[in-house]
């Protein structure tokens, strides 16, 4: 027997997968019961505010689940040179094993759907806020001031996702390495 919170999980997952990969409007409520295995009724169910509700979940889902990875990844790292290259690696083979369908989890739904929607707006922001201070922590650990750690993570953020982005629409990891050369020179220059 299938319990309650099994079906609500099962289509938080199948949504957090179908809106990183199609984004929010491409993603329809009986696909998203379909592949998640559930009468559409019950999307109502667990989700009493519907897509839009789900949609917001699905983000936080996503958002934590790769600020798990990305802590993992500035943890282990032995210099910040190599979690720059850890990084990249990690966002390049996420795009070249999903055929360049899977970029960044937050700026497919954020593009989408972050203008007219509050609730997925604040999670977008949320999650980026997160990861941010996952950034800055690191950042600042390895002996940068907080105020110029902070400004780092900024753009290492906005660099990254941005060459994620051109990634994913050249289909080519070309623009994400080209990010990482130049993250190494700026980062190099902050801790010599």
């Amino acid at each position: 027997m299938v319990r309650r919170t099994d079906t609500r999980q099962r289509m938080l997952d199948t949504a957090a997968d179908l809106f990183h990969s199609q984004g929010y409007h491409a993603t329809g409520l009986t696909q998203l019961t379909t592949a998640g295995g559930a009468p559409k009724g019950s999307l109502y169910f667990h989700f009493p505010g519907g897509k839009e509700q789900l949609a917001a979940e699905a983000v936080r889902l996503s958002s934590e689940r790769t600020g798990q990875l990305l802590r993992a990844v500035v943890t282990d790292a032995p210099d910040v040179a190599t979690t720059v290259d850890r990084v990249v690696d990690v966002l390049a083979n996420f795009l070249t094993e999903s055929d360049f369908q899977r970029g960044c989890p937050l700026a497919t739904v954020a593009l989408d759907a972050a203008a007219e929607s509050e609730p997925i707006r604040e999670a977008c922001a949320d999650g980026y806020s997160a990861w941010h201070d996952i950034l800055t922590e690191y950042l600042a650990a390895q002996g940068l001031g907080p105020d110029r750690a902070d400004e780092l993570g900024t753009i290492v953020l906005a660099a990254v996702e941005g060459g994620l982005l051109l990634a994913r629409t050249r289909r080519d990891v070309a623009p994400l390495r080209a990010v990482a050369a130049h993250l190494h020179t700026t980062l190099e220059r902050e801790f010599s």
